[in-house]
């Protein structure tokens, strides 16, 4: 569903409340009027012509209106006076993405992720077309702010701050390898600490800066898995809070890293122009860095120049991607060690499946499968399913079947919802094979449940 800050493609939050207590527009009317008259309003008029305003024309309710709702659905006032309409709304799908961009803006942010990502449901991509538009700009248009205040409480020093950061390539380890809903409630708990520590703790300006880059790396990951496990507007909810806190750390090129990854986001729910505007908005606020995040963010470029059918753009990005490799920089943090020969080979190849040139993605999917360890079981079942639908859609019917049986062990193993979607889509695509008894047997296995 959608916040009024996206595009109009999903339904207003209001219309998931009314779905969900079985309101007409002219009950929800009376409902609205009931409850102001139990606060003292006199003369209160909720008509079901404004209530329908409400949901279809952006109109905001004034705040008795607003008040007398959330009476209703059990909202404190407090609630309704910080969050603006429509974030109050109890639906789990609103993206809240009007937090200030200092300091306390990003405390509030992680707050609110952490106290509501988890309600996500499966399937919904909340902010598109505008409102990615207007966070590329907003995020490229900051100067990177430090910590000026501490809060109240318990004192946070160093050793606080190195036991967190210890964690931290453990839970990347465990993404990278499993994946999924297990993951991102560990990882949200970590995220739950070092957001009550920047919202309570007493602590100087740089252990400040360092609390707001472990956040803004915990929500990143928490994003991801998030994104892995099927709860899109929770991934986006955690990347929003995630940018806020890489900001109030002044840290661009993690900034850069979460736009990639919500780039990514939009171009599995093929809206590529977002996933564009995102990856620019990245690789302009990464100062044109060199190693292997300079490659890494040309990828993601290359990946949306692709979906858009946009051969030139997409080779322009990809001689970027491999200058910036051929240029080693000692500044390439931890989390760019994914970027090796088999992760820039496989991305290569699904360049080519979306320009729709697969002899050449097969052979680029085909290496990737050979330098890539299995121990990263998720991404070689991505590679391995992403191969098979190649082979079957070059003619290769057996071959393909072999490939599918070859990444089930680890399907079964990482149950990533994003590998689930391929395999049903590779499922599809032997249904057009269905004469052929090697197609029937696999189109069986990958419907059994995993």
């Amino acid at each position: 569903m959608m916040s009024t800050e996206g595009a109009g493609a999903c339904a207003h939050p209001l219309a998931f409340v009314r779905a969900q207590r079985g309101w007409s527009y002219q009950r929800l009317a009376r409902v609205v009027a009931r409850r102001a008259r139990d606060l003292g309003v006199a003369n209160m008029a909720a008509e079901r012509q404004k209530v329908w305003r409400w949901e279809h024309r952006g109109v905001v309710p004034d705040r008795v209106s607003q008040l007398a709702l959330a009476a209703e659905l059990g909202v404190s006032a407090e609630k309704v006076e910080s969050h603006p309409w429509p974030a109050w709304l109890p639906t789990g799908d609103v993206v809240r993405t009007d937090y200030p961009w200092n300091s306390a803006g990003s405390v509030t942010s992680m707050i609110d992720v952490v106290e509501g990502a988890l309600t996500d449901r499966r399937g919904f991509l909340t902010i598109t077309g505008a409102g990615v538009a207007s966070l590329a700009n907003e995020w490229l248009n900051l100067e990177p702010t430090r910590l000026v205040a501490a809060l109240d409480g318990g004192r946070v020093d160093e050793q606080v701050v190195h036991r967190i950061e210890h964690n931290i390539p453990g839970l990347r380890l465990m993404d990278d390898r499993l994946g999924g809903e297990g993951v991102r409630r560990l990882v949200d708990a970590e995220l739950r600490v070092v957001t009550e520590l920047l919202a309570k703790g007493s602590y100087t300006e740089k252990i400040g800066a360092s609390l707001q880059l472990l956040a803004a790396e915990l929500a990143r990951i928490a994003g991801w898995a998030s994104f892995d496990a099927g709860y899109h507007t929770s991934a986006q909810r955690y990347w929003i809070a995630a940018l806020h806190a890489a900001h109030a750390a002044g840290d661009r090129l993690v900034g850069a890293n979460i736009m990639k990854n919500m780039s990514l986001q939009c171009v599995d729910f093929a809206h590529p122009k977002e996933a564009l505007e995102l990856a620019e908005a990245a690789v302009a606020s990464s100062g044109g860095i060199s190693g292997r995040v300079g490659a890494m963010l040309q990828m993601r470029l290359a990946r949306a120049h692709a979906a858009l059918g946009d051969q030139a753009g997409c080779f322009r990005a990809l001689a970027q991607a491999e200058t910036a490799a051929d240029r080693s920089s000692p500044q390439d943090p931890a989390w760019a060690g994914i970027f090796d020969e088999g992760f820039h080979a496989a991305q290569l190849g699904i360049c080519y499946i979306d320009l729709g040139q697969l002899p050449q993605a097969d052979r680029w999917l085909t290496h990737a499968l050979k330098v890539h360890p299995v121990a990263r079981a998720r991404d070689h079942a991505t590679y391995l399913l992403r191969r098979a639908a190649v082979q079957i859609d070059l003619g290769n019917i057996d071959h393909g079947c072999a490939l599918v049986r070859e990444a089930t062990p680890f399907l079964e193993a990482t149950r990533s919802q994003r590998n689930a979607r391929r395999a049903e889509e590779v499922r599809r695509s032997l249904r057009r094979h269905a004469a052929h008894p090697e197609a029937r047997e696999v189109d069986q296995l990958l419907a059994r449940p995993t």
